[in-house]
């Protein structure tokens, strides 16, 4: 009988974005009580950081449509974490090109937040660190997450980390925004981010999207080539397919400071009964995205409309015929 893994790495960190990555599916119209179990999950889960959404521009996302963690206004964020006086970082998504970012990221001493996450594609990396550089100035922890990189070609990639390895970001992160990716893909990831940052002291980390029902797996072998920073969320819940769930990803760390009774107690009083409210999963529509390496807004379509979420072949050959 082979022994079970009993190691760990110490230096591995835990980023849950269930509030961040979950509000995609309600324009983050999430409750105060919703989103403070979600905190003392974390605290009590032993979780490294806990991302609580965008801080998006008002000029571009109208305040009355879209919730609190649209904005993550430090008002807002307070009345659910107070001065947040625990081990536990903060952290919120600055978008590239969606955020004001020069006035509505605050100096760190005026605000709760530890860590911004950098958010951009390929064509945006000029602006990303620019971004990273102010955040930095900040005084923030800041994260590099280049989104899609499943569709950006490997010269377009090199290009990108070049110029982020040159900025103060500590963590640059594989996103798999379509969860299109297979493990071979991850690992060559994996190692080309590392190629260029790790002997600057940067970390690589992982966002997994859970279309293919790889979400888990895939942050397993991101993890094994050298990946230390790992998002997940509680049940898996995510925008169309979802991510890796937590409750997982814990289990399989083995570091004995991860909890999972309270993460438990999270999907029994809140994720089963989000579920009546929201679907989320890797359901068909999100598995033909994710195979077809598509951004998934037409299979959420297809999901919120009652006349053809079950329409498996029509989606199947419009979405073949359009790729085509």
């Amino acid at each position: 009988m082979t022994a079970p893994w009993i190691t760990y790495r110490p230096e591995l960190k835990v980023l849950d974005c269930t509030v961040r990555d979950g509000g995609l599916i309600n324009d983050h119209h999430f409750s105060d009580d919703f989103v403070r179990a979600a905190y003392q999950t974390c605290v009590e889960a032993g979780v490294d950081y806990m991302e609580l959404g965008y801080k998006a521009s008002k000029q571009v996302f109208q305040r009355d449509r879209f919730g609190a963690w649209k904005f993550c206004d430090e008002d807002d964020v307070r009345r659910v974490v107070g001065d947040n006086p625990t081990p536990l970082k903060l952290a919120a998504m600055i978008d590239a090109g969606k955020t004001d970012w020069r006035t509505d990221v605050l100096p760190k001493d005026r605000s709760v937040f530890d860590m911004m996450r950098v958010a951009f594609y390929v064509h945006q990396t000029v602006e990303a660190c620019e971004m990273i550089r102010d955040a930095f100035d900040k005084g923030y922890e800041v994260s590099a997450n280049l989104m899609a990189v499943s569709r950006a070609a490997e010269t377009e990639i090199a290009q990108a980390l070049e110029l982020v390895a040159e900025t103060p970001a500590q963590t640059v992160v594989v996103v798999d925004s379509f969860g299109s990716l297979y493990a071979e893909q991850i690992e060559r990831l994996v190692k080309q981010y590392l190629g260029y940052v790790r002997d600057r002291g940067k970390e690589v980390g992982i966002h997994a999207h859970n279309n293919q029902q790889l979400a888990f797996a895939n942050t397993i072998e991101a993890v094994i080539h050298g990946a230390n920073r790992v998002d997940a969320t509680m049940g898996g819940l995510g925008r169309g397919a979802g991510n890796c769930p937590m409750e997982l990803l814990l289990g399989f760390l083995r570091n004995p400071k991860f909890k999972l009774r309270p993460v438990y107690r999270f999907l029994q009083d809140h994720i089963e009964p989000l579920r009546k409210e929201v679907e989320w999963g890797p359901l068909v529509q999100y598995n033909i995205t994710g195979q077809l390496n598509l951004h998934p807004r037409t299979a959420i379509q297809a999901r919120g409309n009652p006349e053809t979420r079950l329409r498996y072949v029509e989606f199947y050959d419009r979405t073949l015929n359009e790729e085509c």
